[in-house]
């Protein structure tokens, strides 16, 4: 997996603004970036526009299979307006083949599909939800330390047929092993057994960065609760379609499925 931390940007429109702009972080697709700008600047990221706090801080970020020319427009109070384009680096993802999966998973039944269909709108529009939080702003950590068993952006073909890519981290880690949130925010979605993701916990970070838990055994907070950094929210389970133990932690920027080994660094010793 390549990364990029890019230590400045790029290319500014002529002529040279005078509106402030400082970016940090990951340029390349699945990357999160941190801004900041002026107090009371408006932001706009391809048309969208962007949350701000008092202090002008911001993010935005990229998809699996975002295009690489994207534009930022930042505009102050008094009218100016600064035009940046950025420039991703693209990515290589992980191709993995499997046979031999049953005819259920492959094509579920037409009650199934009703419900698969459901609980994917109901997790869309948690993550669509724009709060306030300015948890987004700590240093992420990761959920629980252990072999990472499947990777952001990989996508598997199974019996033949090219399936959805993955959007997550898989850590294996054995059932009730405790998971903890990686930065602080308050629960917005608790489901007890989704019929892919099983047990699932969404956590809001604010400015809409949200953190997802999948197939978890037990959870051990609510859907409204306040959480920080470090809480232990869950247990590591086997619940849905999955075979064995383990964590699938995925963050999303609103609809924008990010990589959290991006935001997160690397595991831990």
């Amino acid at each position: 997996m390549k990364r990029l931390l890019v230590v400045l940007l790029l290319l500014v429109a002529a002529p040279v603004s005078a509106v402030e702009l400082d970016l940090r972080g990951h340029f390349t697709q699945g990357g999160l970036v941190y801004g900041r700008t002026c107090a009371d600047c408006q932001v706009v990221f391809q048309g969208r526009q962007v949350p701000v706090t008092a202090e002008g801080d911001f993010i935005i970020g990229f998809g699996r299979d975002a295009v690489l020319a994207k534009e930022l427009l930042v505009q102050s109070p008094d009218g100016q307006v600064r035009q940046q384009q950025l420039q991703l680096e693209p990515r290589d993802y992980r191709i993995q083949r499997i046979d031999g999966i049953s005819q259920r998973l492959m094509e579920p039944a037409p009650e199934d599909l009703e419900r698969i269909g459901r609980e994917a709108e109901e997790i869309a529009a948690v993550r669509q939800q724009l709060s306030m939080n300015r948890d987004f702003l700590e240093s992420f950590s990761w959920p629980l330390t252990g072999r990472i068993t499947g990777v952001y952006g990989s996508q598997r073909i199974f019996n033949g047929e090219p399936r959805q890519p993955h959007f997550g981290i898989d850590i294996a880690a054995p059932t009730g092993t405790p998971v903890k949130t990686p930065a602080g925010g308050v629960v917005t979605y608790a489901h007890p057994g989704m019929f892919f993701a099983g047990t699932t916990l969404v956590v809001d970070h604010g400015h809409g960065l949200s953190s997802t838990f999948l197939h978890l055994h037990e959870m051990l907070v609510e859907v409204g609760q306040e959480v920080t950094q470090g809480q232990i929210i869950a247990t590591v389970g086997a619940t849905g379609r999955v075979t064995g133990p383990h964590l699938d932690w995925r963050l999303n920027w609103f609809d924008v499925r990010l990589d959290p080994a991006l935001v997160v660094g690397a595991m831990p010793n």
